[in-house]
């Protein structure tokens, strides 16, 4: 069915699906972000949403509010109702008991244990679904989600805070105590709000020698969300136990990835000090490839990765080709020269990470331009 089929009635149903899926920001991992809604006759009956793992799904948390009956119905989901047994029973089979007569689905799951299966269950029992309401919005929603299941990485955004002739740091030795700020307050809370979109923010050693980062969101009001991990790129394990991102464990998990070369001993004193660490097959300068550490996050459930620095770690992912979003805010500032926004081999001119259209957002003196890096036929 083409988008073109939908009215006006099944957008507006499917926006409130939307906005209902997204009450589930930040605590439904590794599960995706849905949202329903149950209509008869141009009357919403319920509506429901997925709050976190072991929780009802957005359909039955929906059809819950009626008894789980709803003869007769249309629902409006977000993202294509399972039909297979995990921590909850399957939605199709819910959607079926409740004597539904048509299902409006956003987007197909990616997820192999769905894919299709959801759909094909309820046609075959002779309800009427219809797939493509608003489905770049409902695919947009849950970008980390079909990253991680379908390239089994996270999405990867690489966030830039930089003067307008692209230096992030003027180069000048200072106190770790007094970090020199580029962007404002306004921007500053902006690129925290970023960090709570996102499961892990990630910095290379460098950064956490020369400004002793804590990498939490610590904007006020920030609800019970739990902080993103923590990720240091740190092959040699130079980082001291000292350091505020190890010494707060206690406030936010910190995951720490060294090579196989590093001492013993400052694996153990990280680890001590309450970091998690992971070695990784390296050169004997104790580098390591990006895809391996992606892996290793997304074997561990992480779905989206905030890369925040500094120019080494930024050069290392674009060089690799694993940047899907990029975020950078300009401070209107020149600095005329001082460290460059990446580091590192680069890419070939022919072969440049291509960027779709930008998105602009002012905060304060500062501008937050906002794109995503286009693949295959959209370069």
């Amino acid at each position: 069915m083409t988008p073109a089929a939908f009215d006006d009635a099944d957008r507006r149903f499917m926006r409130r699906a939307l906005a209902l899926a997204r009450r589930g920001a930040g605590t439904t991992r590794p599960n995706p972000m849905v949202g329903a809604v149950v209509v008869r006759r141009g009357r919403v009956l319920a509506e429901g949403y997925h709050r976190r793992p072991g929780t009802p799904h957005a359909e039955v948390d929906a059809l819950a509010k009626l008894g789980g009956r709803a003869p007769g119905a249309t629902v409006y989901v977000s993202l294509e109702p399972c039909d297979h047994l995990g921590r909850t029973p399957p939605c199709s089979r819910a959607l079926l008991a409740a004597g539904v007569a048509r299902v409006v689905v956003g987007v197909r799951d990616p997820n192999p244990l769905v894919d299709g299966r959801g759909i094909t269950r309820l046609r075959r029992a002779g309800v009427q679904v219809d797939v493509g309401c608003l489905e770049a919005e409902c695919r947009d929603l849950n970008r980390a989600f079909f990253t991680w299941v379908t390239r089994r990485r996270p999405l990867v955004t690489l966030k830039v805070a930089a003067s307008w002739d692209g230096f992030i740091a003027d180069g000048l030795a200072r106190p770790a105590a007094a970090p020199a700020w580029l962007t404002g307050p306004a921007a500053r809370e902006a690129a925290h709000a970023l960090r709570a979109a996102h499961d892990a923010v990630l910095v290379g050693a460098g950064t956490v020698r020369a400004d002793d980062p804590l990498l939490t969101d610590r904007r006020p009001r920030r609800g019970r969300r739990a902080q993103p991990l923590r990720v240091i790129m740190d092959g040699r394990l130079s980082v001291r136990p000292s350091a505020r991102v190890i010494a707060t464990t206690g406030d936010a998990p910190t995951l720490v990835f060294g090579g196989h070369g590093a001492a013993p001993a400052r694996m153990r004193a990280l680890m001590e000090a309450g970091a998690d660490v992971v070695l990784l097959p390296s050169s004997h300068q104790g580098r390591f490839s990006v895809d391996a550490l992606l892996a290793e996050l997304a074997a561990r459930d992480v779905q989206s990765v905030l890369v925040e620095g500094g120019a080494a770690v930024h050069g290392a992912f674009v060089s690799a080709g694993l940047v899907d979003r990029v975020a950078l805010f300009f401070a209107p500032r020149l600095l005329g020269g001082g460290l460059g926004i990446a580091t590192g081999p680069g890419r070939p001119l022919a072969e440049a990470l291509r960027l779709g259209p930008a998105r602009l957002r002012r905060f304060g003196e500062d501008v937050l331009m906002e794109a995503d890096v286009l693949r295959g036929r959209e370069g």
